[in-house]
């Protein structure tokens, strides 16, 4: 199959430049392989001498371009994948999209399942997109991929993910991890479903597959008040939070033993869940999680305390807000009492905000919308400003979930807004009122 790219647009002054390549003609090959994707053009692009088949108007010519390494040949696509992104095939049990209202903006809607995405992004794939080509290439290119396991009895697989395929496909886990695949994995775990028993054979195969395994995330399903119709589930308690912790520190200590290293970790809304006190640092290695939610609060905790150490001020007397989810909620209040306790000029007052819009039970940050802000922070004593997680804003963006603008949320509340990012540091200065 000849696959035709059009290009969209040379940066001038860059190889494909100064080679003559122009808009609107098409890439059809590098170095005598076809180019398909992104993956293709970045992976064969990175060689210090590229050869190209450029196409205009059916005619073909032969560049040939010599550079070095890695720099980029210049040439731009309609999108960055350069083609479509695929979505997803499933229609898993527990997928948070299916359970949020109408109306809302489209792209919220749409599932992605794209291979590519993981490796230039750090999406998590299900597999079910893929096909051996597709491993192949991977292998061929040495790419690291993350993979949304969930379970690792075919079964059930197919069962959690309502794709009969979605079984099989675990074949191609295993090709990965044979040759060397360096591979994050995800469980998204569902009590009375892939818990217990079956979350244990899951941890036993998986960990037949390290070293080459790096990680596994465990996190607790989500459940919005959107999931009529939908396959019915329950949430984490406390005690089945804390079973859940318990197994997965079980194989923790078996794998650390053998291979040096925990693997598995249980992302941190399961200790908030259970109640229990978020791990010291060394439990979390490298944080090879972090993104998923595991291990974020201690980083946080650990780099708010070491901000205190040497943080001063010339704000002060000085009152502000923080506006923040049920579960880490508590969390927060400590760190703001340790502040408060350091700087007596300082008042911060933290305000847990109820999940009107999804449901009471979805208790993460990252979900809370404007409106739901706006109704409950209106009236409270906000101070001079009031400090935001960006989790709850569109990346580079600054959107909510229900499509207000912080200005929308500022105008409402007749207060300034900080966003701050999940840095220990930052959220001290901005408390401070300090630059950073």
């Amino acid at each position: 199959m000849t696959y035709l790219v059009e290009i969209t647009g040379v940066i001038q002054g860059s190889p494909a430049y100064r080679a003559g390549i122009c808009k609107g003609e098409f890439l059809v090959s590098m170095n005598q392989h076809k180019v398909r994707d992104v993956l293709d053009y970045m992976y064969y692009a990175a060689e210090t001498d590229v050869h190209l088949i450029i196409e205009n108007q059916g005619q073909q010519r032969e560049i040939r371009i010599r550079k070095d390494e890695y720099d980029d040949l210049g040439l731009e696509f309609a999108s960055f994948l350069m083609d479509n992104k695929q979505s997803c095939k499933n229609k898993c049990v527990f997928c948070f999209i299916d359970q949020m209202p109408p109306g809302m903006r489209e792209t919220l809607y749409f599932k992605d399942d794209d291979a590519r995405l993981s490796f230039l992004q750090g999406n998590y794939v299900t597999l079910t997109n893929m096909t051996q080509e597709d491993v192949d290439r991977i292998i061929e290119m040495k790419l690291n991929i993350n993979v949304s396991v969930h379970t690792t009895n075919p079964e059930l697989r197919c069962k959690m993910m309502h794709n009969r395929f979605a079984g099989e496909k675990l074949d191609f886990l295993w090709q990965m991890a044979r040759a060397g695949i360096q591979l994050n994995c995800q469980i998204v775990l569902c009590p009375g479903l892939n818990d217990g028993a079956e979350l244990e054979r899951s941890l036993q195969d998986l960990g037949k597959m390290l070293p080459n395994l790096t990680s596994v995330a465990v996190v607790p399903v989500g459940l919005s008040k959107y999931r009529k119709n939908l396959y019915p589930l329950t949430g984490f308690t406390k005690q089945t939070a804390g079973d859940a912790i318990d197994l997965i520190q079980s194989y923790q200590e078996k794998f650390l033993e053998k291979f040096g290293t925990r693997a598995v970790f249980p992302s941190d809304e399961f200790f908030l869940i259970a109640e229990r006190e978020i791990p010291d640092a060394d439990y979390y290695e490298e944080y090879p999680q972090y993104e998923n939610g595991v291990g974020m609060l201690r980083s946080l905790a650990d780099e708010f305390h070491q901000a205190l150490e040497t943080a001063d001020s010339e704000n002060l007397p000085r009152t502000v807000s923080i506006a923040t989810g049920r579960s880490p909620y508590e969390f927060l209040c400590g760190l703001a009492r340790e502040a408060e306790e350091k700087f007596p000029g300082l008042t911060c007052h933290v305000y847990c905000i109820r999940n009107d819009f999804f449901g009471e039970t979805i208790t993460v940050t990252g979900l809370i919308t404007a409106q739901d802000l706006i109704a409950q922070l209106k009236g409270k004593p906000l101070g001079d400003k009031l400090l935001l997680s960006s989790s709850m804003i569109r990346r580079n963006d600054d959107v909510f979930l229900d499509d207000l603008h912080i200005s929308d949320v500022e105008k409402a509340l007749d207060i300034e807004i900080q966003i701050t990012n999940s840095d220990g540091f930052e959220l001290l200065d901005a408390m401070l009122g300090n630059e950073y």
